[in-house]
């Protein structure tokens, strides 16, 4: 008997998972009518377990230095044209609190791989903050480290990390990255903060130069089975000061599909509608949302460096109006009958 794509989608739908070749076939052969059953099945997993709740959370940006250079990405270590900034203890505090006073109760530390700040630096900022409001969730974005300093952050108080795998392919890994970084490192520190006791959270980008929709199927597949807290995807975007700045970015059907399938796969997931979806479409969040994500996430950082984490073109919500547009926020998502909710947003279940 032959694939089916609807047949597909109601057997995900109720048995959580596919084969590989069926979630390849899902997406080679995605068309409208696809896309809306998938995101029926979505919305349908998305109000049994948060309603119509968006959840928000601050991201700080507190350092585009990195020592990578991942072939895709505006902050990459060889880019000469990037204007480096690097937040001290005090300032990522303010942000912090100043996301508390707006309602905030996710607190997202995110940055470039700068070793610049030590383990105990981290750790200081994670008391410090967590000191002044015990009801606010620290999460860290910052990278691979070592199971020990992963270990010394949850004991500081951070309670969520999200560290995207990029893709779950360890060929096109390669492609994406520089040969120093590994594919089964990043794999065994998620492996490691997850058994550590975090929130994890994991993400790969849509259509990135050479993906094929194998790979693509490769991602779900890994999502599945990993079971991330929360999933963070985007489309690929180009960022001129790159190898890939003449490549094609991806697309925003290919990208609202995948948060469809992933609500399908692990209906309780938190998942983020990223600002590289409101970056190709000006609508793209709301959109995003209506396809199955639940997490939105402002930006906190000061307004004199918000243009400067840059990780792909034309990044939207640079500018002053960036976290303080919270209010705009709130009726783009009633305009479609979801609400902003300020609680700390755990993922269903736990």
């Amino acid at each position: 008997m032959g694939l089916d794509a609807k047949t597909l989608l109601n057997k995900l739908k109720n048995e959580h998972s596919l084969t590989l070749d069926e979630y390849r076939y899902l997406l080679e052969h995605r068309d409208r009518e696809s896309m809306e059953i998938a995101a029926g099945y979505a919305k349908a997993f998305q109000n049994q377990y948060y309603g119509n709740q968006v959840y928000i959370r601050g991201l700080v940006e507190f350092t585009n230095y990195c020592r990578n250079n991942c072939l895709y990405c505006g902050i990459r270590r060889d880019n000469q044209n990037c204007q480096r900034y690097r937040l001290n203890k005090q300032e990522i505090v303010d942000c912090a609190n100043d996301g508390y006073d707006m309602g905030f109760r996710t607190i997202v530390l995110q940055g470039g791989e700068d070793f610049a700040y030590s383990d105990d630096d981290i750790c200081d900022i994670i008391r410090s903050i967590r000191s002044a409001h015990e009801d606010l969730v620290v999460t860290l974005s910052i990278g691979e480290r070592s199971r020990e300093s992963y270990r010394r952050y949850y004991d500081a108080g951070a309670r969520r990390y999200l560290l995207r795998h990029e893709t779950a392919s360890p060929e096109l890994y390669a492609k994406l990255h520089p040969a120093e970084l590994s594919w089964e490192h990043r794999m065994n520190c998620l492996k490691d903060l997850k058994e550590i006791g975090y929130q994890v959270g994991a993400g790969f980008m849509v259509e990135s130069p050479g993906q094929t929709m194998r790979d693509l199927a490769m991602d779900l597949k890994f999502v599945e089975e990993f079971k991330p807290d929360m999933c963070g995807i985007g489309p690929f975007i180009t960022h001129q000061d790159t190898p890939f700045a003449n490549e094609p970015s991806g697309t925003l059907e290919t990208t609202l599909f995948c948060l469809s399938l992933i609500r399908i796969i692990y209906p309780m997931v938190l998942l983020p509608a990223t600002t590289a979806l409101g970056t190709i479409h000006p609508r793209g969040r709301e959109m995003g949302i209506m396809a199955g994500a639940n997490v939105v996430m402002p930006n906190l950082s000061p307004a004199s460096v918000r243009k400067k984490y840059a990780l792909y073109d034309n990044k939207i919500c640079t500018g002053e109006e960036a976290a303080e547009c919270l209010e705009c926020l709130k009726r783009r998502m009633e305009s479609i009958r979801y609400r902003i909710v300020t609680d700390p947003g755990n993922r269903a279940g736990l």
